[in-house]
């Protein structure tokens, strides 16, 4: 192969040109490999703390928020409070904490929603406080912790799906909550493999973005 440089013309091996390749192909292929084991890895993991419940006494229950229909919760937001509310009852915590804003066009925000079904499900409105202006889970809990802090409360128990509670527990700890997981069991999600694998790739590239931004 001839490559001109300046007035010359230079020769450079075909077969350094082909290690090169070479080398980038097998380059690829292990960082391919890679990430396939990381993502299996994350994958383990996210099941592993999906199936289990902490459930233990603290200072408050906190329930993540999720879709709502003018007013009404979603099937996936009704599991997630119902499991919450049980956890009340069974004395696991005084406090109740709701979270959630609202999505355009939305009359209501999620926490008002959740607030609503606690009251009408036998939670006091005395023991209900939480955000109502996240749009995401990390802004939830960073509001929540703020939440929490101010009013002398350590610990709490996180409620949510059991593909969403290893990224909220990383996240709580990360912002020095000392927070325990308990996966609501009657969410749609967990009835439905393909709901699950499509919620499990969601939590997969949520994570990876956090990982990488969270600065």
């Amino acid at each position: 192969m001839l490559v001109r440089v300046g007035p010359e013309v230079q020769e450079v091996s075909r077969s350094l040109i082909g290690r090169s390749a070479s080398i980038l192909v097998r380059v690829a292929v292990v960082a391919g490999l890679a990430a396939v084991l990381v993502g299996a890895f994350a994958t383990l993991r996210i099941w592993q703390q999906g199936d289990r419940d902490e459930e233990r006494p603290a200072d408050a229950i906190v329930v993540l928020g999720a879709a709502q229909y003018d007013g009404r919760p979603s099937p996936v937001f009704a599991a997630r409070l119902e499991h919450a509310v049980a956890l009340y009852h069974a004395g696991v915590a005084p406090r109740f904490v709701v979270t959630g804003g609202k999505r355009s066009g939305d009359r209501t925000t999620e926490a008002a929603v959740a607030r609503e079904y606690a009251i009408a499900h036998g939670v006091p409105r005395s023991a209900i406080f939480g955000e109502d202006e996240a749009h995401n889970t990390l802004d939830s809990l960073r509001a929540v912790a703020g939440e929490l802090r101010e009013r002398g409360l350590r610990s709490a128990v996180l409620v949510s799906d059991p593909t969403h509670i290893y990224r909220v527990l990383r996240i709580a700890s990360d912002l020095g909550l000392e927070a325990y997981g308990s996966p609501t069991r009657s969410s749609p999600v967990e009835a439905d493999l393909e709901r699950r694998l499509r919620a499990t790739a969601h939590e997969l590239g949520a994570l990876l973005v956090y990982l990488v931004t969270r600065g």
